[in-house]
C-alpha cells in the first residue's frame, strides 16, 4: 500500500490532537512534518503541545515552530474552548524532543523539495504558515499535491456569526492561499458540526488504551460540546477526507475571503450558485457520512497504543 506523504499544520489544540492520533497511526499516512501556529492558543504552547504529544507516543517526528500572530491582525486564540494551555485535562510529561530551529514556513519548503514525490498539507489550524510559504517559496507549488484544510462555511461561522476560526483568525493568509491555484478540499462547518462522538464511544475510549484514557481525559476539558452530548471533531474531519473521501460530498465552487468588512472579515464567501461567475478553485464538503466517520475514527484510534 502506496501512503500519502503529509505536511501536517496544527494549532494543538484538543480535537488537534485527536487529529494528530489519527495522522500519525493510520496506516494510509506518512506524516512527513509537523508545523505550528499561534490558533487556539500561542504558537510557544502550541508548539509544546505538539511535542508532549510525541513524547506520549515516543514518536520522532520533526517539529517546526512558525508564525506567532497572523499576518496583518492582533493575535486571538481559543483558550476559552481548549483551556489556557490548549490542552487542559491532561498531566503530559515534558517532551525531550526541540524544535527545528528554521521556522515552519522553511521547514515546509525544505521538506516539499526533498520529497520525492509531491505531498499534501494538511491544515487545521490558521493558515498564516501557508501563506508565508507561498509567498517566499512560489516555485514550491509544483511539490505540493493539495491543501485539504478545516476551515471555513458555507452558512454560518463559530467565531463570528459569518466566520469560522481558523479562517477568522487571519483572513489574509487564508485569502491568499484560496487564490494560490493549489487544489484545496474545504472541510468546513457543514461538514465538520456533524461529525460528533457519541457519548457511548466516548466511555469505551477511555478503556481502550493509554492514549483512549488521555484524550477521555482532555475531552473532559473540551468545550465544543460535552461528554454527555457528543463532542464535535472538526479538524479530524481534514484526516478522515484524506484516507476516506468517499465518506464526503463535495462541491467544485468558487470561494472567496473576505478581509474588508468591518464585521464580515474572515467570512468564507462559497458561490455554490457561481452568481460571480468565476472559476472554481475550492472543492467544499456539503455533506458527510457520520456512521462511516464514526466508524473510522473507532477503527483508526483503536491502532493507537
Amino acid at each position: 500500500m502506496q501512503t500519502i506523504p503529509v505536511i501536517l499544520d496544527t494549532d494543538p489544540g484538543i480535537d488537534d490532537a485527536v487529529a494528530l492520533a489519527a495522522a500519525i497511526f493510520s496506516p494510509h499516512i506518512d506524516l512527513k512534518l509537523i508545523t505550528t501556529v499561534a490558533g487556539n492558543v500561542g504558537v510557544t504552547q502550541t508548539t509544546r503541545n505538539a511535542l508532549q504529544l510525541l513524547e506520549f507516543w515516543n514518536e520522532d517526528i520533526p517539529v517546526a515552530q512558525g508564525a506567532r500572530r497572523p499576518l496583518c491582525r492582533p493575535q486571538a486564540d481559543a483558550a476559552h474552548i481548549h483551556g489556557e494551555s490548549g490542552m487542559d485535562g491532561y498531566a503530559f510529561a515534558p517532551p525531550r524532543q526541540s524544535p527545528l530551529i528554521r521556522p515552519a514556513f522553511m521547514a515546509m519548503a525544505e521538506c516539499l523539495q526533498e520529497s520525492s514525490r509531491p505531498v499534501t498539507l494538511v491544515t487545521i489550524g490558521p493558515l498564516t504558515n501557508v501563506a508565508l510559504l507561498l509567498a517566499h517559496y512560489p516555485d514550491c507549488k509544483t511539490n505540493i499535491s493539495r491543501i485539504v484544510m478545516m476551515g471555513g462555511s458555507a452558512g454560518r461561522g463559530n467565531f463570528t456569526p459569518n466566520a469560522e476560526f481558523n479562517i477568522a483568525i487571519d483572513p489574509e493568509a487564508a485569502a491568499q492561499v484560496m487564490e494560490s491555484g493549489i487544489e484545496i478540499v474545504m472541510c468546513g462547518l457543514d461538514v465538520t458540526n456533524r461529525a460528533v462522538l457519541t457519548p457511548d464511544y466516548m466511555a469505551r475510549l477511555k478503556t481502550q488504551s493509554k492514549t483512549g484514557k488521555m484524550l477521555h481525559s482532555l475531552f473532559s476539558h473540551y468545550r465544543s460540546g460535552s461528554l454527555a452530548t457528543g463532542l464535535r471533531m472538526h479538524d479530524l474531519c481534514a484526516i478522515a477526507w484524506l484516507v476516506h473521501p468517499e465518506l464526503f460530498q463535495l462541491v467544485d465552487c468558487y470561494v472567496g475571503v473576505e478581509t474588508q468588512g468591518t464585521l464580515t472579515a474572515g467570512a468564507t464567501v462559497v458561490d455554490l450558485e457561481n452568481r460571480f461567475n468565476r472559476p472554481a478553485n475550492v472543492r467544499v464538503a456539503m455533506d458527510i457520512d457520520v456512521d462511516g466517520f464514526r466508524h473510522w475514527v473507532e477503527e483508526t484510534l483503536a491502532l493507537a497504543p
